[in-house]
């Protein structure tokens, strides 16, 4: 089966819903981000390793392996991810001369160990933690097609079916043809602790976000660090991962309330609840100005009577008419 089968979303202001709650906003991880130009004047970064056949073009990209024979290369967080809920957003480009024979691929980890080399797209076998792999080469004949992402979460004991691609091991899988595109690569991993596990693709057009798989209730373990690596064979591409953006997802209840433009003075609230007692208080508040309104008037009509109809700083003509206005007769009943 192909992405092409999927639905086509795009994911707005971060709203993703999750059962009784949703993603309200995301918070960016500096300690799990990469941006060009990836290391700082010592030629390391503070808070990533990388190795191996990997190297850096500080303009473009970490390249995790050339479009060489047997090579592999990696990159891996100094840290663990503690982020209970989180969203990475990976820039990445496979890409090379190869029109037919091309491989193998990339993965990208979040896994208990780091920085450990091996057989499995460049890192270790047996892994535990959740390992999601852009594979571009087909061991074997499978009723889908290649490019394919899939997804594996490793007990620290299962070795990965090579032979037969993974297949049967994933718990979510879609085709993608990411390698050689006209647009920016993306992949997208939201991962919300017991509500779900998804997984998003960009490569069609810009900031079209396609589904590739969602998986209900996936827990995975706890402070995993998260890493990329590459493997070529007799095959071989370019890996490169361009950027690395990392958010705590922070949740917030699907029924809270929020502030809507054009709420007006009586308006009342979403649910229809406590709405009566405030808008009496608003009724007082409002009678109140009221009042004053008119105590000031009756007031101010009172005082006229008495000072011969003067205007708060406006001109008397004449002579008449007791005290006048103040600033009134004054000025210009002067005579020289």
């Amino acid at each position: 089966m192909t992405v092409s089968s999927h639905i086509v979303t795009t994911v707005v202001d971060d709203k993703t819903k999750i059962g009784n709650s949703t993603i309200d906003r995301t918070v960016q991880l500096r300690t799990h981000s990469l941006y060009a130009p990836f290391i700082d004047q010592d030629l390391q970064n503070r808070w990533w390793d990388f190795g191996a056949d990997s190297y850096v073009n500080t303009n473009k990209h970490v390249r995790l392996t050339q479009q060489k024979p047997s090579q592999m290369g990696w990159l891996w967080s100094r840290l663990p991810l503690t982020a209970t809920n989180f969203v990475i957003e990976v820039e990445f480009k496979v890409s090379g001369d190869g029109g037919h024979l091309f491989g193998d691929g990339m993965a990208i980890w979040l896994t208990r160990d780091r920085a450990q080399p091996g057989p499995v797209f460049g890192s270790k076998d047996e892994f535990e933690g959740l390992a999601v792999f852009l594979d571009t080469y087909a061991n074997t004949r499978h009723g889908y097609s290649f490019p394919r992402i899939s997804s594996m979460l490793g007990d620290g004991k299962t070795s990965y079916n090579f032979g037969n691609d993974g297949d049967g091991q994933d718990i979510g899988a879609c085709s993608a043809n990411f390698r050689q595109t006209n647009v920016a690569t993306k992949v997208k991993i939201t991962y919300v602790k017991d509500g779900f596990l998804d997984v998003k693709i960009q490569f069609r057009a810009w900031d079209e976000w396609t589904d590739c798989f969602r998986q209900e209730k996936v827990n995975l373990i706890n402070a995993p660090f998260l890493g990329f690596s590459a493997m070529t064979g007799d095959v071989s591409d370019n890996h490169d991962i361009v950027s690395v953006t990392t958010y705590s997802a922070v949740l917030s209840p699907a029924g809270a309330q929020r502030d809507k433009p054009g709420t007006t003075f009586f308006s009342r609230a979403p649910d229809g609840k406590g709405t009566w007692f405030g808008f009496f208080i608003k009724l007082a508040l409002f009678a109140g100005v009221c009042a004053g309104g008119y105590y000031g008037y009756e007031e101010y009509k009172r005082r006229n009577r008495y000072t011969g109809g003067g205007n708060f700083g406006g001109p008397m003509m004449g002579g008449g008419g007791g005290y006048g206005g103040y600033g009134g007769g004054g000025m210009y009943d002067k005579r020289y």
